[in-house]
């Protein structure tokens, strides 16, 4: 406990730091409290950093023999780009055809959301997914796509607001049958 208030009294510190680097009066009215905000926004969003992200994947049950395709899509997802510590936002859709185990949808998206809270890279994030998938359940295949809005990109450098980054992985039979991977795409395409 002890640590953590030091952590928490030095990252405070720090921003309040900053505001005035800027060249702010980070004692004004309006940024009195944005370290203390700030700075509990920030243990919030990075309390991935140090996790493993499997271990979002908890209580997996015997598949009974199904060996479709199963697909969970439209997973919203909030990071921070590593290189800018700006945020990118975006879905994942995760298809995977079981071996003997499955798992509770929900848990895919503890999963994604574990792996987005830290700094991220879009392409990390898409084999940090699969890998916690083929770890755990330990599928015949796994597809993984994520759709991804880089505030790096949209509103400094370039400035190109509306483009989009995809990241996909594929493991297992999707490697190796096309018409798996054209089924996946239908899937996460459908309304």
């Amino acid at each position: 406990m002890a640590k953590e208030l030091l952590q928490k009294d030095v990252l405070e510190s720090h921003i309040h730091e900053l505001l005035y680097l800027l060249g702010e009066n980070p004692d004004r009215e309006g940024l009195k409290e944005t370290p203390k905000r700030v700075a509990k926004m920030y243990r919030e969003v990075f309390a991935g950093i140090g996790v493993a992200p499997e271990t979002a994947l908890t209580t997996t049950f015997d598949s009974e023999g199904y060996d479709g395709m199963i697909v969970v899509k439209d997973i919203d997802y909030y990071t921070f780009c590593e290189h800018h510590l700006i945020p990118f936002f975006g879905k994942a859709h995760i298809g995977y055809i079981p071996g003997e185990r499955i798992i509770g949808l929900s848990k895919f998206a503890r999963l994604v959301e574990l792996a987005a809270k830290r700094p991220q890279v879009q392409e990390r994030m898409t084999d940090q997914i699969v890998a916690a998938i083929e770890k755990v359940l330990n599928p015949k295949g796994v597809m993984v796509t994520l759709e991804g809005q880089h505030l790096c990109m949209c509103a400094r450098g370039v400035k190109k607001p509306g483009s989009s980054t995809v990241t996909t992985v594929k493991k297992g039979i999707f490697k190796e049958q096309e018409t798996l991977v054209r089924e996946f795409e239908r899937n996460i395409a459908a309304n």
